[in-house]
């Protein structure tokens, strides 16, 4: 009876962290270039009151053993890097990545990686995310531009009033071996980590990675009626640990009142 509150625990405390794993996707359903995370999990060990292939008394083997588990324990809570919708927005500095590949920005020296690209125009004409840290390769929009125009393969240019190219620049795309391996750190931005291997850079449309669609964003990967039906199937799953844990408590009870 004490293994299975222990046991019934582990469940409730799983269970309590995929709650805060399907909250967090639902929260950002609506943020840009957003991936969803999901959460795996793993039994843990096992307590063999009777060995399989155990040798019985007459020379025989015991087919099946007899083995009661001592719960759950989480294992991996990882983004799932699936294309999300597209939105036209009409938006000229408005970029989405069709394919793999991730925009590279610069934040205090430090290099981050993104899937949202709903760029700015900053003071000093920069290309820049809604918090001011700069797209690389830098780009500077001239003073006397009207216009900006990205290609798919990533040729960004700016025009001047005569529809002539006064300034361009490459944007290149990074990709990783292992996406999931990427650390998230907020503002939708990616840190690279061993898991995910070094960023590799080429220009988009080239190797596997995506193209650039000007005007549109990459909207959430999030499924609201899938994440709603994870959150239904959670919230039973608790009730249903927090059952086992009110039921051996019961059942202690009705032990210790045998000993009096």
């Amino acid at each position: 009876m004490i293994r299975a509150l222990f046991t019934s625990t582990t469940g409730m405390n799983a269970q309590e962290l995929h709650l805060n794993v399907i909250s967090n996707n639902l929260a950002n359903v609506n943020t840009g270039g957003f991936k969803k995370s999901q959460t795996q999990f793993e039994d843990l060990f096992y307590n063999s009151l009777r060995a399989v292939g155990a040798e019985t008394v007459d020379g025989g083997q015991v087919p099946t053993g007899v083995q009661v588990g001592m719960g759950v324990r989480p294992t991996a809570v990882y983004k799932v890097f699936t294309q999300g919708d597209y939105s036209q927005t009409g938006n000229e500095l408005d970029w989405a990545i069709e394919g793999r590949g991730f925009f590279q920005i610069v934040r205090d020296g430090v290099e981050y990686y993104t899937r949202a690209g709903a760029f700015k125009i900053d003071s000093d004409g920069y290309v820049v995310t809604s918090n001011g840290d700069r797209l690389q390769p830098e780009f500077a929009v001239p003073a006397d531009a009207v216009a900006v125009e990205i290609d798919a393969g990533g040729m960004l240019s700016a025009l001047d009033a005569a529809q002539q190219t006064i300034a361009s620049v490459q944007v290149t795309l990074h990709d990783f071996i292992n996406p999931a391996g990427l650390k998230a750190v907020g503002s939708n931005f990616f840190l690279p980590t061993e898991a995910s291997g070094d960023p590799r850079e080429e220009n988009p449309g080239i190797n596997g990675l995506g193209t650039l669609a000007q005007g549109f964003l990459e909207t959430s990967n999030v499924n609201v009626t899938e994440e709603m039906v994870n959150l239904i199937i959670t919230q039973r799953a608790f009730e249903s640990n927090s059952k086992g844990v009110t039921t051996a408590d019961q059942l202690l009870e009705i032990s210790n009142n045998l000993v009096r």
